[in-house]
């Protein structure tokens, strides 16, 4: 028996997981194959590469010195194929929870100039989905750490955080919370609210907030299927709704809740179907993007700078430098 591939990827999959059970889970093998292949493989290498226990599994001294190595071995063949994708492959489809802003799209196409892209707006779920059938190159998902995790924890998908963003209350110019520096919990069952209908990737979010503030049983004048539609219920009814800055528009006024939420924009792809540099590329043009646009929101930064009560310190991340 010779080391292969296949081999190394076990090792550094059990390595990553700390877990035999969960990495099964992640190759989609049955837990007593993968247990019989670790076996065979530690026989062909000469001890073993983990000590098992209850809690999970912890590199021996052998695993120490021959895990790292391995791990390299599987990075180093993803990174040949996705070299060899991005070689065969002239367009890039990127996939977005929202709908692509042509700036973006600019951005992008500037960014890998070597191929023709195409956009699609699709939720979180059916994104990712599209990326493991290889019907999408990369994709920009919205990922609540209490919603949608376990959407990129996958083995065969990578992922990158762009921007982490606070979730903030939408109100109108004339609203009379227009000019606090926050919003109390307990003033949000008054307002008259626009809520985000299920067939939005919001609504999960929306949902477990106002259950984190006491507010799940909250009515609504109306369920939006989108930011741009929230936002217009906001300023032209006077209504209030949660959203990222990223979903805001320059006619309504952001106002931070005093118990803070956030979420985080991913940027998620199939390991070894994009080359590393043209990866690069992507993710900081894409950050550079939205870098400069949360500078165009108002208040956004004044925010950011002033109420360390409300945010904590390095929560959120607009992530570039100001040079970018």
């Amino acid at each position: 028996m010779e080391l292969e591939l296949r081999h190394a990827r076990i090792v550094s999959t059990i390595a990553e997981t700390g877990s035999i059970s969960r990495a099964a889970g992640w190759l989609n093998l049955p837990q007593p194959s993968l247990t019989t292949q670790l076996r065979r493989i530690e026989k062909m290498l000469g001890g073993d590469l983990f000590v098992r226990s209850r809690a999970g599994v912890v590199p021996t001294s052998l695993g120490n010195v021959l895990i790292p190595m391995m791990t390299r071995l599987v990075e180093q063949a993803d990174e040949v194929r996705g070299a060899a994708a991005t070689y065969a492959e002239s367009t890039l489809r990127f996939g977005n929870t929202e709908w692509t802003p042509p700036t973006l799209l600019g951005a992008i196409r500037d960014a890998v100039p070597s191929a023709d892209v195409e956009t699609e707006t699709l939720a979180p779920a059916a994104a990712v989905e599209a990326i493991r059938r290889g019907s999408l190159t990369v994709a920009m998902i919205a990922c609540s750490k209490t919603v949608t995790p376990e959407l990129v924890q996958q083995p065969e998908l990578d992922s990158t955080v762009i921007v982490q963003e606070p979730i903030l209350l939408a109100v109108s110019m004339r609203h009379s919370l227009a000019g606090r520096p926050f919003v109390e919990t307990a003033q949000l069952a008054d307002l008259d609210w626009v809520r985000y209908s299920g067939n939005h990737w919001f609504h999960e979010v929306e949902r477990h907030v106002l259950a984190q503030l006491g507010q799940g049983e909250l009515k609504a004048l109306h369920y939006v299927d989108g930011y741009q539609e929230a936002m217009s219920w906001v300023k032209d009814a006077n209504a209030v709704a949660l959203t990222p800055p990223t979903g805001a528009t320059r006619e309504v006024k952001l106002v931070p809740i005093r118990e803070p939420h956030s979420i985080e924009m991913m940027l998620v792809w199939r390991r070894g179907a994009v080359a590393k540099d043209t990866l690069h590329r992507l993710v900081e043009a894409v950050r550079r993007y939205h870098y400069k646009y949360v500078r165009t929101l108002s208040g956004y930064w004044r925010w950011i700078k002033e109420y360390p009560v409300v945010n904590e310190p390095g929560r959120f991340l607009p992530v570039p430098s100001p040079a970018a």
